[in-house]
C-alpha cells in the first residue's frame, strides 16, 4: 500500500496541541530531574536513590514507546495522545495529593510511562497531520518547542521548588497536562487507523533494519547523546577550568538556544529544497562531531565554540531525521517507526554519557569527548558515503518525499 498524504496542511491552532505536548513531556523531564537533588533528604537519601528516581522515567520510555507507537496505528493515534497525557496528568496528581517518599517513585514511573504514549503520538500526528512537502516545517517548529521544554524546565522547576517545594511543581505539571489533554481532544483531528497488511515479526525487523529506517533513527540517537553530553559535562568542564557557575550556564543556555532555533530554519530549508535530508543529516553530524572536540579546548572559548557547533548539529538532525522517517514509512505504520525511533533517542540520551563518562573514568574527560566525536564524525562520513554511492552527480538524496517512491520503498512489508 502507497503512503499518502494529506492534500492541505490543517490550520495552525491544530498543530499547536501537538507542539504543546512536546513542551509538556520535555518540561516534565528536565523540570522534575534538575531538581530531585536538592528536594528532600527523606525522599532522596543517596546518590543511588537519586539514580533510580532518574532513571525511571526514561526507563519507563525505553520499554513502552514503541508499544504505544505500535497502539496509535492501531487504535488511532489521537486516542493515544489524549490518554496519555490525561494519565500525565493523574500521575502529577497522584504525588501531589499523597505527598511521600514512595509516592514520589510511583509518581515518576507513571509520567514516564504516560509520556511513553503520547510522545510518539503526538510525533505520528505531525507527520499524518502534513503533507510531505510540509513536514520538515511541522516537525522543525516540534522540535522547537520540545527544545524550549528542556531549556525552562530546570530554570522554571527550580523557581516553583523555591517557591513551593517539589509539590508545587507537581501541581503545575498536572495542571499543564490536564489543559494540553483537553486542547489536544478539542482541536486536534482524528486520525483514524488505516488498513494494513498483517506484519509478522520478521517483516518488522526487516523494516527497522532498513537503511531508510535505521539511517535516520542512528542520527537522531547521536544528537540526542551529544546533547545529553553537552548539558552533563560542559558544566564540569567549566568548573575544572576555573570558570564560575555564570559562564557555564551561559555555555548550557547557548547550546539549548542554539538547538531550539537551528531546527525551524532547518525544516523550512527542506521544505524549500534548499536542503536536503542526506545532506542535511551528515552536517549536522559533522558539526555536533566538531562541537564535541572543541569541548576539549580549554577556556570559555572552546566552552562556548562547543556548545554553539553541538547546538547546531543537533538542531540540523532532529527535524530532518524525523522528516526521513516520516516520508519513509508507510502512513499505517507511522505510530510504530515514531515510538521505535523515540526508543533509539532514548538509547541515545543514556548511552552518551555513559561512554563520555566510562572513558573519562580511565582517561579523562577531554577523552570522553573525543571518544564520542570520533564515534559521531564516523556517523558523518558513512552517511556521506552512503549519499554519495545513492546519488552520482549530488541530485538522488534531495528525494526524501515519497510521492514518486516505488511501493517497496513506501511499504517496506510488501517485500
Amino acid at each position: 500500500m502507497t503512503a499518502t498524504a494529506p492534500a492541505e496542511v490543517p490550520p495552525a491552532h491544530r498543530m499547536w496541541p501537538l507542539y504543546a505536548a512536546g513542551f509538556t513531556t520535555a518540561f516534565g523531564a528536565h523540570g522534575i530531574a534538575a531538581n530531585l537533588g536538592g528536594f528532600s533528604d527523606d525522599a532522596v537519601t543517596s546518590l543511588l536513590v537519586l539514580g533510580g528516581l532518574l532513571a525511571l522515567y526514561d526507563g519507563a520510555e525505553v520499554v513502552l514507546k514503541p508499544v504505544f507507537g505500535t497502539l496509535a496505528d492501531r487504535i488511532g493515534a489521537k486516542p493515544v495522545l489524549v490518554g496519555g497525557l490525561v494519565a500525565f496528568a493523574g500521575a502529577s496528581a497522584l504525588y501531589v495529593m499523597a505527598d511521600g517518599p514512595g509516592w514520589l517513585w510511583a509518581a515518576r514511573l507513571g509520567q514516564g510511562a504516560a509520556a511513553s504514549a503520547f510522545s510518539p503520538s503526538a510525533s505520528a500526528l505531525v507527520a499524518r497531520l502534513n503533507p510531505s512537502a510540509k513536514r520538515g516545517r511541522a516537525f522543525g517548529s516540534y522540535g522547537f518547542h520540545k527544545s524550549i521544554g528542556y531549556t525552562l524546565g530546570p530554570l522554571l522547576g527550580g523557581l516553583l521548588v523555591w517557591a513551593g517545594g517539589l509539590r508545587l511543581l507537581f501541581v503545575v505539571l498536572a495542571a499543564l497536562g490536564a489543559a494540553v489533554a483537553l486542547w489536544a481532544a478539542v482541536a486536534v483531528p482524528a486520525a483514524p487507523p488505516l488498513p494494513k497488511r498483517r506484519q509478522t515479526v520478521l517483516d518488522l525487523a526487516r523494516r527497522l533494519a532498513d537503511p531508510v529506517f535505521l539511517g535516520p533513527t542512528a542520527a537522531l540517537a547521536a544528537a540526542t547523546a551529544a546533547l545529553s553530553v553537552g548539558v552533563g559535562f560542559l558544566p564540569v568542564t567549566g568548573a575544572v577550568a576555573g570558570l564560575g557557575t555564570i559562564a557555564t550556564g551561559a555555555a548550557v543556555s547557548v547550546l539549548a538556544a542554539t538547538a531550539a532555533f537551528v531546527q525551524p530554519a532547518a525544516g523550512r530549508a527542506l521544505d524549500a529544497g534548499r536542503l536536503t535530508t542526506g545532506t542535511g543529516l551528515a552536517s549536522g553530524l559533522a558539526l555536533t562531531a566538531a562541537g564535541l572536540a572543541c569541548a576539549a579546548l580549554p577556556g570559555l572559548a572552546g566552552l562556548l565554540a562547543a556548545a554553539a557547533l553541538t547546538g547546531a548539529g543537533t538542531g540540523l538532525i532532529t527535524p530532518l531525521g524525523f522528516a526521513a522517517l516520516a516520508a519513509g514509512t508507510p502512513e499505517e505504520r507511522m505510530g510504530q517507526t515514531m515510538g521505535a525511533a523515540e526508543l533509539g533517542r532514548e538509547l541515545g540520551d543514556a548511552g552518551g554519557p555513559l561512554l563520555v563518562a566510562a572513558v573519562a573514568t580511565v582517561a579523562t574527560l577531554a577523552h570522553g569527548y573525543a571518544a564520542l566525536a570520533l564515534l559521531t564524525a564516523l556517523g558523518a562520513l558513512l552517511a556521506f558515503a552512503r549519499r554519495s554511492s545513492r546519488a552520482p552527480g549530488g541530485t538522488a538524496s534531495a528525494a526524501p518525499r515519497p510521492a514518486p517512491a516505488s511501493p517497496a520503498r513506501a511499504d517496506p512489508d510488501a517485500r
